[in-house]
């Protein structure tokens, strides 16, 4: 049996499901025959941290003792605003040694402080993107996803899509049965691909501030299927076509086709992931008319199929 290291950075002002997350799931797949992570911890000094919720957490040891890991993970905070120049420096000098290199969260900011990102394709939480990309030019960073893989590089988004990418990496290791038990055991599902948006269409446009635009958001959202055409969602605002395209992008940062493309994706999505209705019904419902057209939405947007996808992210039985 191969055992695996993984070192976990810890710092002041860590955020500690960003810890205890992927370190769950490591921990989990451990209990199965043949499968063995070595899970430590490690602090500049040894020291004790204390967590941006308050939570102290004690480490292994120094990281100057940690020696050389398989995966080194690290986690995101408030503490990655203003980093220690000694943790950035040990990054540098240590992370090229690693075999994987983690980060969740806000820890892709420490990983670009010490360069080790540049040329790469990485992701973050959504409210440090654009800070990321402008901080760090070299750095190409991708907001929608929930985790990215680069090469020996992995980045993640906000803290629940630390536990994503790290089932993910336990089931390249180890198979999609080991995840998915791990997965249960934690109560969450092995659904989530990485290239799934970290919101929802709703949540990832503006809510229009006028009356008759939020009426037609709401629309669109309870019916994928019917006539979303602009001429048709601006007789519901009582708009012109012209003038309601114009005042829908002005108000939701979407143009309308573009919002029925997102909720249309996104309703069949979540029904692949939670019914056993087949392609044809679900394309339907989801606004496609034909499992071809809703085929290639799929594979422009996500870059699989339909059946693909609900083979595998839709949660089988225990």
């Amino acid at each position: 049996m191969k055992q695996r290291s993984v070192l976990v950075v810890l710092y002041e002002g860590v955020q500690s499901l960003d810890v205890s997350g992927p370190m769950e799931v490591f921990a989990g797949a451990s209990r199965f025959p043949g499968v063995s992570y070595d899970l430590r911890t490690a602090s500049l000094d040894g020291a004790p941290v204390r967590c941006s919720s308050g939570l102290t957490l004690v480490p292994d040891g120094r990281l100057a003792d940690a020696g050389a890991s398989d995966l080194l993970l690290v986690p995101g905070g408030a503490g990655t605003r203003t980093p220690d120049p000694a943790l950035v420096d040990w990054l540098r000098v240590h992370g090229p040694g690693a075999r994987q290199l983690v980060s969740v969260c806000t820890g892709a900011l420490l990983l670009a402080e010490a360069g080790l990102l540049d040329g790469h394709r990485v992701t973050t939480h959504w409210s440090v993107c654009e800070t990321l990309a402008r901080t760090y030019p070299a750095v190409r960073v991708d907001p929608d996803p929930i985790f990215v893989r680069d090469g020996r590089l992995a980045t993640s988004a906000g803290v629940t899509a630390g536990i994503d990418l790290a089932l993910a990496l336990v089931e390249e290791e180890h198979g999609r049965e080991v995840a998915l038990t791990v997965a249960r055991h934690l109560v969450v599902f092995l659904r989530r691909p990485g290239n799934q948006a970290q919101f929802s269409v709703q949540l990832t446009a503006q809510t229009a501030a006028r009356e008759p635009l939020r009426e037609v958001q709401h629309w669109i959202t309870a019916h994928p299927d019917a006539d979303l055409s602009v001429e048709a969602l601006a007789a519901r605002a009582s708009l012109s076509p012209r003038h309601f395209a114009r005042a829908f992008q002005a108000e939701t940062g979407l143009t309308p086709g573009r919002y029925v493309e997102r909720v249309r994706l996104e309703q069949a999505r979540r029904l692949l992931e939670d019914t056993s209705d087949g392609i044809t019904a679900i394309s339907r419902a989801s606004g496609y008319g034909t499992p071809e057209a809703m085929r290639r939405a799929f594979v422009k947007t996500l870059g699989t199929a339909p059946a693909e996808y609900r083979r595998r992210f839709r949660p089988q039985p225990a």
